[in-house]
C-alpha cells in the first residue's frame, strides 16, 4: 500500500474552516459582525495577512461581506444559491455533467416539489401559481423575439410550488438547475421558428400541473412534471442519452 504526501494546512485555512462553522451552527447568525482585523489577530494569534487572506476567502465564498474602513467589522451574510449555482455552471459546463444528466437531476427534483406542493402548498401559494399562469397567458401574444415577461411569470410559477414545498433546499437548488439548463440551451431557443407554438404548450403543461396541484393529486402532479420537462428539453439532448430520462416518464 501507498500512501501519498501529507499537505501542510495553511493558517488561514483553520480561520476560515472556524468562522465557516460558526455560522453553520448558528453561533453567528446572518446580519452580524466578525471581531475588527486587531481582535480576530488575537483570537486567532496569527499575523494581519492571514486574517486577510481568510477573509478573502470568505467573502469570495459569500459568507461575508467586508467592506474597506469600515470600523463594525466583516457582515455575517444570509444563505445565497450564489455558490451552489457557480459550482453546478461549472459542472454543468464541463466534460463530466452535461443537459441529460441536468435534465434528469431536475426532473427528479420538480417531480418531487410537485408531489410535495399538492400536499403542502398553502392557500397564498396556491393563488401565486395562478396568478403566474395568468401572467404567462397575458404574454402568449407579445413579441416573441422578446421572452423576458413570458419567461419572468414562468420563473414565478416555478418559485411558488417550490415555496409550497417548505423546504429551503429545493427551493436554492430548483432555482439553479433550472438556470443553469436554460443558459445551456438559451442560443438555440433564441433561433426557434415556433416560439408562440412553443409557448402555447409551456401554458397548457403548467395549467394541468397547476389543477393537479389545487386537487391534491400528488402523483400525477409529479407524473406531469417529469413529461413537462421532457417534452421541453428532449429535442436538445442526443437520442443516444435519451435512455437517461425515460424511466422518469
Amino acid at each position: 500500500m501507498k500512501f501519498e504526501p501529507v499537505t501542510t494546512v495553511r493558517a488561514y485555512e483553520r480561520v476560515v474552516e472556524q468562522i465557516e462553522h460558526a455560522v453553520l451552527t448558528g453561533r453567528l447568525a446572518p446580519g452580524t459582525r466578525l471581531p475588527s482585523e486587531r481582535e480576530l489577530m488575537a483570537q486567532f494569534e496569527v499575523s494581519r495577512s492571514t486574517v486577510r487572506e481568510a477573509l478573502r476567502v470568505l467573502q469570495a465564498a459569500g459568507v461575508v461581506r467586508s467592506r474597506a474602513g469600515d470600523p463594525r467589522g466583516p457582515e455575517v451574510l444570509p444563505p445565497s444559491p450564489t455558490t451552489l449555482r457557480k459550482s453546478i455552471r461549472r459542472l454543468a459546463q464541463s466534460a463530466h455533467i452535461g443537459l441529460a444528466e441536468l435534465l434528469q437531476f431536475r426532473m427528479l427534483l420538480e417531480s418531487s416539489a410537485y408531489r410535495l406542493a399538492a400536499h403542502l402548498r398553502t392557500e397564498d401559494q396556491l393563488a401565486q401559481m395562478e396568478l403566474a399562469l395568468r401572467r404567462m397567458r397575458d404574454h402568449l401574444d407579445t413579441d416573441t423575439t422578446d421572452d423576458g415577461a413570458f419567461s419572468q411569470a414562468d420563473v414565478e410559477f416555478h418559485d411558488a410550488v417550490a415555496q409550497a414545498t417548505q423546504n429551503p433546499l429545493v427551493v436554492a437548488c430548483g432555482e439553479v438547475v433550472r438556470g443553469v439548463a436554460m443558459e445551456l440551451i438559451e442560443n438555440k431557443l433564441a433561433h426557434a421558428d415556433d416560439r408562440r407554438d412553443l409557448r402555447e404548450k409551456i401554458v397548457a403543461h403548467h395549467a394541468e400541473m397547476l389543477d393537479a396541484v389545487r386537487e391534491g393529486a400528488s402523483e400525477r402532479a409529479g407524473t406531469l412534471a417529469c413529461q413537462a420537462l421532457y417534452d421541453y428539453y428532449a429535442e436538445y439532448i442526443p437520442e443516444s442519452q435519451r435512455a437517461l430520462l425515460a424511466p422518469l416518464l
